[in-house]
């Protein structure tokens, strides 16, 4: 491997091409374990500019000297925010270019960063994404969730109490691809609770993403508890779960279970009228009920009373 010194001159070879403007934020993904996952343009940026924002200097600092870059840090974390951002901000005023950095993967998921992004965009400053490692995109890379067409990463959970019961109880409600981080001292609590909640949703936990002893396995949420008392190790380490989509429904099974609203309706009202009035009754979505009853009104036209 490239020393330090040897790799960021190999960053700017390959990076310098593009514009770096001053009077810039830039938001620069680091590695959420592996060193090796720094960027070169995250390299290069982090040597050009003018100072660095940190959610933890020492932490950061850390990774600096392996690169051999030394900036002003400053301290910026969901404790001092608002007051960080200012200062940034003057900073910005002077048309330096300021990077912010978290303490793993990409700022302001599920990590501090949207304010400071925010007070930028306020101010008139750009601000210039530098995308890299997450440890929400590597879990759903790795899950195999064919069924997903999208997904919402909902980090952490509250802690305790009846924030984490609601929380988890939506998570579990909703159909689409579900992201969470936990640590390693609420994995089994978690996993107790998803098992509970929602036994059939096939689910993968990935623990220790791109660090050595990286594993992710797939299973129902109910097996969760027992794959991870099986071994001790598996409850070590910083855990990402992805909550795989629900199957889409069958859609002429589930509008057929309504007939016994929908049918007498559509024999004494025009269509529009049944569809909503069994709507209303039944609480199925509207459209599903009107794509029903166009499919009834195709079998036996004489029972829909007048044409929508």
């Amino acid at each position: 491997m490239l020393e330090g010194s040897k790799l960021v001159d190999a960053a700017a070879t390959a990076a310098a091409g593009q514009q770096y403007p001053a009077a810039s934020l830039y938001v620069v993904a680091t590695p959420i374990g592996n060193l090796a996952d720094l960027t070169l343009r995250a390299l290069h940026v982090l040597a050009t500019c003018d100072a660095i924002a940190c959610e933890d200097t020492r932490h950061r600092a850390a990774l600096l000297r392996h690169f051999a870059i030394a900036k002003p840090l400053i301290a910026l974390h969901e404790h001092n925010e608002r007051d960080a951002a200012g200062a940034v901000l003057v900073r910005l005023g002077r048309g330096e270019r300021v990077a912010y950095v978290s303490d793993a993967g990409t700022p302001a998921v599920s990590d501090p960063g949207a304010g400071l992004v925010a007070a930028a965009h306020a101010a008139g400053y750009r601000i210039v994404p530098i995308p890299g490692a997450s440890s929400a995109l590597a879990a759903v890379s790795a899950a195999g969730d064919t069924g997903s067409s999208g997904f919402t990463v909902v980090g952490f959970v509250p802690a305790r109490g009846s924030e984490r019961t609601r929380a988890l109880a939506d998570v579990a409600r909703s159909a689409s691809t579900q992201v969470l981080f936990e640590a390693p001292h609420r994995i089994e609590s978690l996993a107790e609770a998803l098992a509970a909640a929602c036994p059939d949703r096939t689910t993968t936990l990935c623990r220790e993403l791109t660090k050595q002893f990286e594993t992710i396995a797939t299973m129902p949420a109910s097996a969760l508890p027992e794959w991870l008392g099986a071994d001790p190790n598996r409850g070590r380490g910083e855990f990402v779960v992805v909550l795989h989509a629900l199957a889409a429904p069958d859609m002429t099974e589930s509008a057929s279970a309504h007939d016994t609203v929908l049918v007498p309706l559509l024999a004494a009202l025009p269509l529009k009228q049944a569809v909503a009035l069994a709507a209303e009754i039944s609480g199925a979505p509207r459209n599903l009920l009107y794509a029903r009853a166009l499919s009834l009104k195709g079998a036996a036209p004489s029972q829909n009373g007048a044409a929508p």
